[in-house]
């Protein structure tokens, strides 16, 4: 199958793409890497009447240090972040989880603004966005809009970017001194969407975490920031009564869905293993 038939306009600014979408309000869709929107396109699962190039809005591709945060442009390939030097210092988080993403040949191409904004529960950069407390920056016709990460994701694909809005950023707050980033996830094969994954920030003093985030991909419709777990380990040693509260937490805050390969209980089974090893990964990673 291929496409339906569409008009194709390239956006010189984003003023220019956002004047396009005001006049075509639903008819038309953003396009910049496109490694989502061509699948549907092709299956017709989407079927816009105009496509929009943003790609070449070269001022929405910046990885930047400001005074508060690292700001990283939507157009900023996956690969770019993967090789940030900026990016490995100050959110090396986003590090770790880059080459999960995909394959190379789509990391090239694919961009943090479109994945933030396509929204799937089992993508990296959105999990990461809600360990790390991240902002997302909108534009649109009524000016610009900072967005809360851990606000923005509201169901299965669907996000707060209203009609005719455009991410332009996302912002990560620069790391207190001593804190420990891991990424992990575990897929059936490389490059594959995965059936779990943990994105978990930290600060570790004598074997206990401080300031715990646990945020999870591939476990509800949403990616899912498990404050309850975090809490029955806050302040706390790694020790098996403390295990034992902060998996009671998760059981109740993870939502799976079985699947073709995995059932419900065992992706619960998996998150409470990867989440014990991302938090062991953080006490020894912290002594290093």
């Amino acid at each position: 199958m291929k496409a339906a038939a569409f008009e194709f306009e390239r956006a010189t600014s984003v003023q220019h793409a956002l004047t396009l979408m005001a006049k075509h309000g639903d008819d038309a869709k953003l396009i910049a890497g496109g490694q989502t929107l061509m699948a549907t396109l092709n299956m017709r699962l989407s079927e816009p009447a105009l496509l929009i190039d943003i790609s070449s809005l070269t001022e929405l591709r910046e990885i930047k240090l400001t005074d508060t945060a690292l700001r990283i442009g939507a157009l900023t390939t996956h690969r770019d972040i993967e090789r940030s030097a900026l990016v490995a210092e100050h959110a090396p988080l986003l590090t770790q989880a880059a080459p999960h993403v995909a394959h190379i040949a789509i990391r090239n191409v694919g961009t943090l603004g479109g994945s933030l904004a396509f929204a799937d529960p089992a993508a990296e950069w959105p999990v990461c966005a809600m360990a790390l407390d991240a902002t997302i920056v909108v534009v649109g016709a009524a000016g610009e809009r900072r967005i809360a990460a851990r606000e923005f994701f509201t169901d299965l694909y669907e996000t707060q970017l209203a009609q005719g809005e455009i991410i332009v950023a996302c912002e990560f707050p620069r790391q207190a001194a001593g804190t420990c980033n891991v990424f992990l996830e575990l897929a059936r094969r490389h490059g594959d969407y995965a059936i779990v994954g943990i994105a978990a920030v930290g600060r570790v003093a004598n074997e206990t975490i401080q300031g715990l985030q646990l945020s999870y991909l591939g476990m509800g419709s949403t990616p899912i920031l498990a404050r309850g777990a975090a809490a029955a380990l806050e302040g706390k040693p790694l020790t098996e009564v403390n295990i034992d509260a902060m998996n009671a937490a998760l059981a109740n805050e993870l939502d799976p869905s079985g699947d073709l390969y995995t059932q419900t209980a065992t992706k619960h089974h998996l998150a409470r293993v990867l989440t014990l090893r991302a938090l062991r990964q953080l006490i020894s990673g912290s002594n290093q």
